[in-house]
Parts: C-alpha cells; sequence; structure tokens
C-alpha cells in the first residue's frame, strides 16, 4: 500500500483527485503524470491493490481491442506507461514481436495495468472516498475518505480537497431480480461469472451446470466448463434471452462507432433518440467474437466424431421467470421461451449468470451535491462532451465520469479503445490548454448529413434535392 495522502489543506488544494482505480482512471493517472509543468492529483481505491474482472482471467481469453487500446498509446504513443514500455521493461519485447499478436491475453493487459498501479506514483489503494461535498465558502470540493488496513477495517480517517473530481468507480454484476434470493444463499452455487475462476474447481465437480447469458463472458466460461468435462458426460445447459448466439460486430466499418467520431456524433443526438438508439446496438457490444464462436463449435463437433452427440443443450430465446432451490443442493430454473409461448423447468446443480454489468450507483458518495447535479427526463445526469456532469452555476469546479456516460455518449463509454482519448479530453479541459492533442477526425463513416456552404456563398448551406431530403 502507498503512502497515505496528506489530507489536502484549501489553500493548496489538488488540481484532480480521482475516486477509483480502474482502467479508466488508472489511464487518467498516467497521462495527468505527463502533463508539463505538473498537475497536483491523488487517486484513491477502496481494494489493496489493482485488480481486473479476475475471475475472468481464464486461460487464454484475449482482450477484444488491440494492444495499442493500453491506457495512453491512443493519446500519446511516446508516455512511459504504454504497454509496450511495460514490455520492455520486463524484457519482453522481443518475444512478443516474434509471437505476432495484435490482440492480448486478458490476463497480460491485467498484468500490464498492475505494473502501472504500483509504479505510478499519487495512487493510494486501500483508501475508501466516503463522500463528495461542495464546499461554497472555499470554492473547493471536499472528499471525505477512510484508509482500511489489510482486513479493509477502518484505520484512519481524511480529508482532500480539489478543485476537480475524477469518478471512475466502474460497474458491478448485474443479477437478474429471479435469481437474487438464490444468488445470496450461500448452500446454492449461484454465482456471477464475475466471480467465476473462484468457483471453477467446484463447477466441475457439480453433475449439472447451466450457464445463462450469451455475450462474450458467458461463451468464455461455457468454453472453458466444456473443453474440462468429459466426453458424452457433458451435462451442460447454456441459456440466453437473446434469439441466438450472436456474433460481435467487428467489421472495419462497424467498429468506427468506437471513434471519438461516433461518440461526438451520439451526443449530438436529441436525447429521445438516443435513448432509442442504445438498445438496437447490443450486437456492437453484447455479441461473441468469432473465434470463440468457432471454438465452442469445433469442441462440440470434436465430441461428436465417434457418434452420438455431446450432452449439451444451447438454447437461445429463453427468459428464467423464477427460479428456487431443490432438496437444498439443487436450483429449478422456471424458463419461457418466448417465441414459442412455451413453459418447461430445469433442475441444475449449479448456475453461472453471465449476465452482465451496470453502473455502481452513486447515491451515497454524491448525495452531497446530488441538489447541483441537472437531469434529463429520465432521472439521469446530464453530461456534456467533454465528460463533465451538468452541475448548477453555484458549483465553480468539474466533475467528471468514467465509464456513467453510456446515455450520453453511446457504446463508446465502456470501451478500452476509448479510455486514453477520454482522459486527454478530461485534461484539456481541465488544463485549458491542449498538452494532448486530439484528432479532429477518426473514422471514414460520417455519421450525420455534414453541413456544406453552397458555391460562391460563404456560410450559405445549399438546400437538399427532392430526393436527397427523402432520406
Amino acid at each position: 500500500m502507498t503512502a497515505t495522502p496528506p489530507a489536502q489543506q484549501p489553500d493548496r488544494p489538488y488540481d484532480l483527485v480521482g475516486i477509483g482505480i480502474g482502467p479508466f482512471n488508472l489511464s487518467l493517472a498516467a497521462l495527468a503524470h505527463g502533463v508539463p509543468g505538473g498537475l497536483a492529483t491523488t487517486f484513491f481505491e477502496q481494494r489493496p491493490t489493482f485488480r481486473w474482472h479476475p475471475g475472468l482471467l481464464i486461460e487464454g481469453a484475449t482482450l477484444q481491442v488491440p494492444f495499442l487500446a493500453d491506457l495512453v498509446t491512443l493519446a500519446d504513443p511516446a508516455s512511459p506507461w504504454s504497454f509496450l514500455n511495460y514490455l520492455r521493461a520486463r524484457d519482453r519485447l522481443f518475444p512478443f514481436y516474434f509471437a505476432e499478436r495484435f490482440h492480448i491475453q486478458r490476463a497480460e493487459y491485467d498484468a500490464y495495468c498492475r505494473w502501472v498501479g504500483d509504479n505510478l506514483p499519487g495512487l493510494h489503494f486501500g483508501h475508501q472516498a466516503d463522500a463528495v461535498r461542495w464546499n461554497t465558502e472555499r470554492d473547493l470540493f471536499e472528499v471525505d475518505f477512510t484508509q482500511l488496513d489489510a482486513d479493509g477495517e477502518a484505520e484512519a480517517l481524511g480529508r482532500a480537497y480539489t478543485r476537480n473530481i475524477a469518478l471512475g468507480v466502474g460497474t458491478e454484476p448485474y443479477v437478474p431480480e429471479p435469481l437474487r434470493p438464490l444468488a445470496d444463499a450461500p448452500s446454492v452455487p449461484v454465482l456471477h461469472s464475475a466471480d467465476y475462476l473462484d468457483h471453477r474447481e467446484q463447477l466441475l465437480t457439480a453433475e449439472h451446470v447451466t450457464v445463462i447469458g450469451s455475450g462474450q463472458s458467458g461463451a468464455e466460461v461455457f468454453l472453458d466448463l466444456l473443453r474440462a468435462r468429459p466426453a458424452g458426460a457433458e451435462k451442460l445447459h447454456w441459456l440466453t434471452r437473446t434469439e441466438a448466439f450472436a456474433p460481435m460486430e467487428y467489421s472495419k466499418l462497424g467498429l468506427e462507432h468506437f471513434t471519438p467520431d461516433y461518440t461526438r456524433y451520439f451526443h449530438a443526438l436529441q436525447e429521445k433518440v438516443r435513448s432509442e438508439l442504445l438498445p438496437r446496438q447490443w450486437q456492437l457490444h453484447k455479441g461473441i467474437d468469432a473465434d470463440t464462436i468457432a471454438a465452442i463449435h469445433d469442441e462440440l463437433y470434436r465430441r461428436s466424431l465417434h457418434g452420438g452427440w455431446p450432452d449439451a443443450v444451447l438454447t437461445p430465446g429463453v427468459t428464467v421467470r423464477t427460479a428456487g432451490r431443490v432438496a437444498t443442493t439443487k436450483v429449478e430454473l422456471h424458463l419461457e421461451h418466448i417465441q414459442q409461448g412455451t413453459r418447461s423447468r430445469l433442475t441444475t446443480d449449479a448456475v453461472v449468470l453471465a449476465t452482465g454489468y451496470r453502473e455502481r450507483p452513486l447515491t451515497q458518495l454524491l448525495a452531497g451535491i446530488d441538489p447541483y447535479i441537472r437531469r434529463d427526463r429520465a432521472g439521469r445526469p446530464l453530461v456534456d462532451s467533454e465528460f463533465r456532469l451538468d452541475l448548477d452555476p453555484a458549483v465553480s469546479g468539474t466533475l467528471y465520469v468514467q465509464n456513467a456516460e453510456r446515455h450520453t455518449h453511446g457504446v463508446g463509454a465502456p470501451d478500452l479503445g476509448l479510455a486514453a482519448w477520454r482522459s486527454a479530453t478530461f485534461l484539456n479541459s481541465l488544463t485549458g490548454k491542449e498538452p494532448y492533442p486530439l484528432p479532429r477526425r477518426t473514422a471514414f463513416t460520417s455519421f450525420g448529413l455534414q453541413q456544406q456552404e453552397a458555391p460562391g456563398i460563404p456560410g450559405q448551406t445549399p438546400p437538399l434535392t427532392p430526393l436527397e431530403s427523402q432520406h
């Protein structure tokens, strides 16, 4: 654990306090470290060390973004905190060069982030941010925090003053309502995929296992279980409410939805349009990569070579209506097939919920400034184009958000490929300068109609022809 940060005095406040140290705030801290002239920053994280989805670091599982989507490279390729510099520091640059890998393993990305977390100054693990308030007399944010001991118990209290805050508290596993009582019961093996590796050995000994959810995590868990169970006695079910075990959109033009260009386009849309658009874009980020789909089919096919079919049932279009325990050690799932309109029951010995994540609630942490936060018609915080919460003018400080703005900035909000660009946007805004010049154009796609000047008449846009106006 790093040293306890000094409780910053009001006459010498921090320029920036980061709350949470996941990949996004770690990116911000790394780029802030390189701002010319320096910034007074500190970052708090309640966990004792950096951890990135440790329950899903399945052997062989890879990132779905190239290694260039590290913490800094897409904003500052010369940064000492790049993935390539990490490889050089570990004397692994030439082996990586010969490996010819564009997509690295998740475990390697986690190790890289831990290297940055262990060496970057100003990071304080084992420090829990408790409350954020706006001090109207001093025109500063107050951040109350608790230093935790090795067992997670309170050891000391502190307060930091800052002009700006970056919220990067991340998301938390989502458990559907019908399964929450079972997930909370210690005697029943119903767990979220976020905890998969912690319970893998128990799952391998279970007679029958059901995986729910058809995103990348569900596919990787199903594949890992399939490979580890004996042929002919797999006893696996894989269920999802989506209509198919669908591939993720990974075409080159499709990936341009994860560019700054698309983010700006999406933010400029009307609130109603944004809200209607997001659910239709699920395949951009909730599908399965083609290699994993192929590996699952190959494994199932291999198990059919000597006749017979593997004991594995893959059924899309299914919802779990209710669930309960049977004989204390089994789970009964009450299922409904959406298209057929039929219902059935499934008894299983363990359930893995690959049901995704939801934004972590900030009600308690931000209770002190909640009256200052402006919201949309659905009650969601308004976030401007530079990722700043829209606050009452009485608050002169800035509160930036990381991965809490999908409703305003689109599907790229949780994408690692936009982390460095978003962090650079924060820092350019915060400093009022441009320590990180950002590209003006990043996609070949023009997502909206461009306003062009009429020939010979500066400032006047030509009218649309009847044909154009139909589109």
